[in-house]
């Protein structure tokens, strides 16, 4: 039976690979940021890693994204996976709207979910080639119907778990409020469904992050995280998200030295302008150089770098090698 320890741990990199600025409801859905995701796709084969990218039904609809993804797809560079915007997947449905949120597909009626389902499924398996076995909900918000679907059209791998952290305050477009996802596990787990749930990293740690202090208010945050501890996500919000994720790494290096971690951050969040953490080329060049130190740490570390689809491969041989052993 092999042992966890027997093999390198891993570093896996989700992209949502969505419009620009979907943070802002009135936003028109542009894709202009698909111009630059190339320079990032570059960033991760430098250090041997291989991004998922988590696309959209509008960013599929890019030619010279859709050429360029899927060249790295068959070289092995990367993986495309499925990021479902309800709000912008056909078919189009009535919804009981009372508030200017974007939807989450739960709210609608299973049929229309299954159906921009099958729609998200169909359009990323022609205009890539591969059918997408990786998933990410929109808006990070899941129910078993959706698990069930997934497992319908033949997913394998769910990324949309964020431990300990709940989006119950966050509204989509019927008033419902999100998942609590506070007790979920860390680590990555097989569902009973068979689905293979990958959490994004995110541990509490309790550190001082002097970059952050600019003013009386935020020094008071700092101190209080210091004192409490706060939910750090291997993310980067914005450029003075550094520290907060080498302290993360460290700390996962000390701690938890054969867990295997999940990046993420938002296409969007590539270009200048594209998203409220980052309006300029300025703090897209701090971005860069953030990643670079995070990356390089993870490739001292030791991690390797997988698609999604090669994660559950490699879990699905350690779980039967398990059972085997028994």
């Amino acid at each position: 039976m092999q042992n966890k320890m027997d093999r390198q741990r891993c570093f896996m990199i989700s992209v949502d690979t969505e419009g620009d600025d979907q943070w802002d409801n009135q936003h028109e859905i542009t894709t202009e940021n698909a111009a630059f995701l190339p320079r990032f796709q570059e960033l991760c084969e430098a250090h041997g890693l291989k991004p998922v990218w988590l696309t959209t039904y509008e960013m599929a609809q890019d030619p010279a994204l859709v050429d360029f993804l899927a060249d790295r797809q068959e070289r092995g560079r990367c993986e495309v996976g499925m990021h479902l915007h309800a709000w912008s997947t056909p078919p189009e449905a009535p919804l009981a709207r009372s508030t200017p949120a974007r939807e989450f597909l739960i709210e609608y009626p299973e049929e229309v979910m299954e159906a921009k389902i099958r729609t998200m499924t169909e359009c990323l398996t022609a205009r890539f080639g591969v059918r997408p076995v990786s998933h990410r909900s929109g808006r990070w918000i899941m129910d078993e119907r959706y698990f069930r679907l997934l497992r319908r059209f033949d997913y394998l791998v769910d990324c949309s778990v964020t431990p300990l952290v709940s989006w119950e305050k966050t509204q989509g477009a019927t008033g419902r409020g999100g998942c609590d996802y506070r007790g979920e596990s860390l680590l990555p787990y097989f569902r009973n469904d068979g689905i293979l749930e990958i959490p994004v990293t995110i541990r509490r740690l309790r550190f001082l992050d002097r970059a952050r202090i600019r003013s009386l208010h935020s020094a008071l945050r700092e101190l209080r995280n210091l004192a409490t501890g706060v939910a750090q996500w291997l993310r980067p919000f914005d450029v003075y998200s550094e520290q907060g994720m080498l302290t993360l790494l460290n700390n996962l290096e000390r701690s938890e030295p054969d867990s295997d971690l999940l990046f993420t951050l938002h296409s969007s969040e590539l270009m200048p302008g594209g998203s409220p953490s980052f309006p300029d080329e300025a703090s897209i060049e701090a971005l860069y150089r953030e990643m670079e130190q995070v990356f390089s740490r993870a490739e001292r570390a030791g991690y390797r770098g997988v698609t999604m689809r090669e994660y559950y491969s490699m879990k699905q041989r350690e779980r039967e090698s398990h059972v085997q052993g028994r």
